[in-house]
């Protein structure tokens, strides 16, 4: 279960919080009724109401606490900064993001059900708090961007695939568990197919000029 903790919060909510977070986590927004939760935190559905008045904005308020606990680690930046290849720095800037957010498996779940059950409008709570990452890494990784080894590729671009590869491989891995194939294999994987096509001089997974101008139009 999800732990939060926050000095100003009384224990009524602390308990609420707890028991939202890991039961969200779990069932998703849609799979939890607040009577579910009152039950966990040993409250009424009263107290709940008290303190949220809908149940989305008790869901908003348990993503919210779950957010803002990703930080980034300085000596793992340090190792990325101190790569002397682009796959290197690339390797680095996977492993900063993967021990970033897997460490909370609830939080994952959490931005997994978000996206699933409540739309686009709970998209300025994630830019909000996973654009420090997403900004950060980018940066660290755009001196290889042009040379050979990320050639063609975009920084940020590449962060978000990072990020997305992540976020989605406990749903993957159950689905198609494949003995062996852990979240370094589903790296290097990326990795070899973002390499050089038969010499071809720009990677198989940069996007060609059609696409990016479709992407730029969107």
């Amino acid at each position: 279960m999800a732990s939060i903790s926050n000095p100003g919060r009384g224990g009524a909510e602390e308990r609420i919080l707890l028991s939202a977070a890991g039961l969200f986590a779990n069932f998703g927004y849609n799979g939890v009724s607040t009577r579910d939760i009152a039950s966990g935190a040993g409250v009424n559905e009263v107290t709940i109401y008290r303190h949220y008045p809908r149940k989305r904005d008790l869901y908003l308020a348990v993503l919210d606490a779950e957010l803002q606990q990703v930080k980034l680690r300085g000596d793992l930046l340090s190792r990325i900064a101190e790569a002397t290849d682009g796959r290197t720095a690339l390797e680095r800037a996977f492993e900063l993001i993967a021990v970033t957010l897997s460490h909370k498996p609830e939080l994952l779940r959490l931005m997994q059900y978000s996206t699933l059950e409540l739309g686009e409008d709970i998209d300025p709570m994630l830019r909000k708090h996973l654009g420090q990452l997403v900004e950060v890494v980018a940066h660290y990784l755009e001196p290889w961007a042009g040379r050979e080894e990320l050639r063609g590729t975009n920084a940020k671009a590449a962060v978000l695939a990072l990020v997305a590869m992540v976020v989605n491989y406990g749903s993957l891995h159950r689905l198609f568990s494949i003995g062996g194939a852990g979240q370094k294999e589903m790296f290097k994987a990326y990795t070899d197919f973002c390499g050089n096509a038969g010499g071809s001089s720009r990677p198989i997974c940069a996007p060609g000029k059609e696409a990016a101008a479709t992407a730029g139009a969107g």
